[in-house]
């Protein structure tokens, strides 16, 4: 095999070698270092995930997705629009939250950036969340994922930290391992995946870090999970519902995590596990 220059292509630029079975460590690898020096280049110390649906929509848009669909008068189309646009609020809110966010981040710089705004990086309460941050002008980061459907990168993410991951094991270390605190809204089999997760090593104390965990609108998340109802079949302990809040309000998730990133992480940079 040879380069445009007939010269024989060097191991680490052969693509056919690189995406086979064999290569697969060095696939692994690659996600763990690029983004290592990535977020060492930036300064990056450390970071405040968002998890949320990739369909929810701006109230704009979802307003004006509703006046198409009256107009049109389907009734399905306006009962998905009238659907979209109660979803719109946790769009408003996330884009709300991770404002504030960054503008209180930003005021604790001394060198290091602290408690970066991190999504995804896809559509939906991702990009709210990347937006609110832009709009503050502070750098975020959107970790993506190769999947065939939803997952196109949002244009608020900012580009020297925008990531393409190819596995969800890694996806979700960068997830994890930055994180000072997380906050999730609304979302289906993915945000409930990721979520779950961190919970599961939070609980059993393989997450050598306590941090604020916010479940943001009760609304959604009381009739799609049944907390109290794991406590009463005794699969889960009581305490175990203290290992988060449910919150309802920009300002009750901003006082709350502020307040104890102030008490807990702010003293304490960098990632761990």
């Amino acid at each position: 095999m040879s380069d445009d220059n007939g010269w024989p292509v060097k191991a680490y630029k052969n693509i056919d070698f690189l995406k086979r079975r064999e290569a697969r460590t060095m696939r692994i690898l690659s996600e763990y270092m690029e983004p290592e020096t990535r977020f060492e280049d930036q300064n990056i110390s450390d970071t405040i995930v968002f998890f949320g649906s990739a369909r929810a929509t701006a109230a704009k848009d979802a307003r004006a997705k509703l006046k198409a669909a009256k107009a049109h008068g389907d009734a399905h189309q306006i009962e998905t629009a009238e659907r979209s646009l109660v979803m719109s609020r946790y769009y408003e809110d996330a884009r709300k939250l991770a404002k504030r966010l960054t503008k209180w981040s930003k005021g604790l710089e001394k060198g290091r950036r602290r408690f970066v705004v991190c999504t995804g990086g896809g559509p939906g309460l991702m990009e709210a969340a990347n937006r609110g941050a832009s709009e503050a002008n502070g750098l975020n980061i959107g970790l993506n994922i190769s999947i065939p459907h939803e997952q196109v990168e949002n244009p608020y993410v900012s580009r020297e930290l925008e990531f393409e991951f190819n596995y969800f094991f890694m996806r979700k270390f960068w997830f994890t391992y930055l994180a000072k605190a997380l906050i999730a809204f609304p979302g289906g089999f993915g945000t409930m995946d990721e979520f779950f997760e961190l919970m599961t090593l939070v609980q059993t104390r393989k997450l050598g870090k306590t941090m604020p965990i916010v479940l943001y609108g009760t609304d959604y998340w009381d009739k799609i999970i049944d907390f109290d109802a794991l406590v009463r079949f005794g699969t889960i302990s009581p305490e175990d519902l203290d290992l988060f809040k449910r919150l309802n309000t920009v300002d009750e998730a901003f006082d709350f995590i502020t307040g104890e990133l102030n008490k807990k992480a702010l003293k304490r940079p960098g990632g761990s596990l």
